[in-house]
């Protein structure tokens, strides 16, 4: 049996989101369906308005109203540290620490040559521009994923850094709090035992 276009274009369009398969596209369609007209309509607002509304950061790369955005208007903020992310999520994710109050660079990606992606396609160039132009900044902290990407950017962003005299430190891995040594990989292992601190 077919769908109607109506909802068969829905169920294409959920499709197009990452991680949503056909089941789970048809019954988000058929979910929206028996919303609430007035919950549609506030829906549809909201893509339309984070489409329109939102675009990225001048210096930092961030997804922001304005620009600059708020963090990197904030003279509060410590001016001598950048942590670099990959995504821009990933700063929400650090500001809810609230234990970090530096400042921030995105990348927009990692450097993966099996997916095409060398460093004229990340925001590094920008980077490297707020470093030459910020004295003030003395730490640059890479914050990237323990994928092998993210390490690969990593060492690539510290053999940039390095020479201009600005320490680049990496966020620790290791064990997660909470958790069994005899369920951690030999990866995880490893970074523990390599990040280890004296107590």
């Amino acid at each position: 049996m077919q769908y109607p276009e109506p909802i068969a274009q829905l169920i294409d369009s959920y499709m197009k989101l990452p991680g949503i398969g056909q089941k789970t596209a048809t019954r988000l369609a058929f979910f929206t369906i028996d919303m609430d007209s007035d919950d549609v309509t506030q829906f549809a607002k909201s893509l339309i308005s984070a489409k329109r509304d939102l675009h990225f950061c001048s210096i930092c790369g961030n997804i922001t109203e304005n620009d600059p955005c708020d963090i990197c208007q904030d003279k509060t903020r410590d001016q001598s540290q950048i942590l670099v992310v990959e995504q821009a999520k990933d700063i929400m994710t650090m500001e809810k620490m609230k234990e970090y109050h530096g400042l921030y660079h995105v990348l927009n990606g990692v450097l993966s040559p099996i997916e095409g992606k060398g460093p004229e396609d990340l925001n590094m160039a920008s980077l490297l521009k707020r470093l030459q132009t910020n004295k003030a900044v003395k730490e640059v902290i890479v914050a990237t994923n323990a994928t092998p990407e993210g390490e690969a950017t990593a060492m690539y962003l510290s053999r940039l850094i390095k020479p201009a005299g600005i320490k680049v430190t990496r966020l620790a891995h290791g064990l997660s709090v909470g958790s069994d040594i005899e369920y951690a990989d030999e990866m995880t292992l490893y970074k523990a035992v390599e990040g280890r601190t004296e107590m």
